[in-house]
């Protein structure tokens, strides 16, 4: 059986949900570290191999002794607190809602009714992750829809501007969308020996 090859996206959503499951599953993590080092031996047998020959004591020569092995290596952790937050945050919405999972099935093939089950379930799962753990307000609170005025001295990075855009503020359009601010977030504390590549475990049924 050959393994089909992956476009760049596929290979990107893969990544990150690899790379969170590994942060909250430290059992997990250890499996993945395990099986790391296993291929990484596999791989480097064939070109040691020649050189473990060659280098052979002549016959009733003292063995020497067999020189310690070398630790196994780990998947690299984030270089910072931002990528493990996100990461942390990818991984709550897998496993709360499955989002990775939906993101990554081709969706071409399902009649709209199946589709719209799917993303009912998925919505459920992510909107639970998202108020347990983040506080949101709009960055406007006119209705959606509604003519409003942008003064002078506007900030632009909360508010972005679109449309037949000329002159000088203020500027009067129609609101089309609020925007989100994160007040406050409460994500889960890491634990020791988490492993942030990991977004969610092959699942065994036994």
């Amino acid at each position: 059986m050959t393994d089909a090859p992956l476009s760049f996206f596929a290979r990107l959503w893969l990544a990150i949900a690899i790379a969170l499951r590994v942060l909250f599953n430290a059992r997990l993590a250890g499996r993945v570290k395990a099986l790391v080092a296993a291929r990484e031996g596999t791989d480097e047998g064939s070109s040691e191999q020649p050189k473990a020959r060659a280098e052979s004591p002549p016959v009733g020569a003292p063995s020497p002794s067999a020189p310690p092995a070398p630790p196994p290596s780990t998947p690299p952790a984030p270089k910072d607190a931002a990528a493990s937050d996100a990461l942390g945050l990818l991984a709550l919405l897998q496993r709360e809602g499955r989002l990775v999972d939906f993101l990554k099935q081709e969706l071409d093939a399902f009649p709209d009714a199946d589709v719209g089950s799917a993303a009912r379930v998925v919505h459920a799962g992510c909107r639970k992750a998202l108020l347990a753990h983040f506080e949101l307000a709009r960055v406007r609170t006119e209705a959606e829809g509604s003519a409003i005025t942008i003064p002078e001295g506007y900030d632009g990075r909360s508010v972005k501007l679109t449309g037949n855009v000329r002159g000088t503020p203020p500027y009067r359009g129609v609101l089309r969308h609020g925007g989100w601010r994160v007040e406050s977030m409460r994500l889960p504390a890491l634990v020791a020996g988490y492993e942030a590549t990991l977004i969610a475990p092959a699942e065994v049924e036994l």
